[in-house]
């Protein structure tokens, strides 16, 4: 793994200058990899990005 190229992820995204996607890709790793990585160092990701990243449809909210 890349350290220099998934340190400037973890920053890029935790900045919202890059997707989770577009992150993870620039990492090189799967978006799911890359979740990881972000809940090791404490980022937040938005629960749309993980649901999407993960595969899961997001429980519908009753506002």
């Amino acid at each position: 793994m890349a350290t220099n190229g998934l340190s400037s992820a973890l920053t890029l995204y935790g900045a919202r200058t890059l997707t989770l996607s577009q992150a993870a890709a620039q990492a090189g790793l799967s978006e799911a990899e890359f979740i990881e990585q972000l809940e090791r160092r404490g980022i937040d990701v938005t629960e749309s990005e993980r649901a999407a990243a993960l595969g899961r449809e997001q429980p519908a909210r009753a506002d």
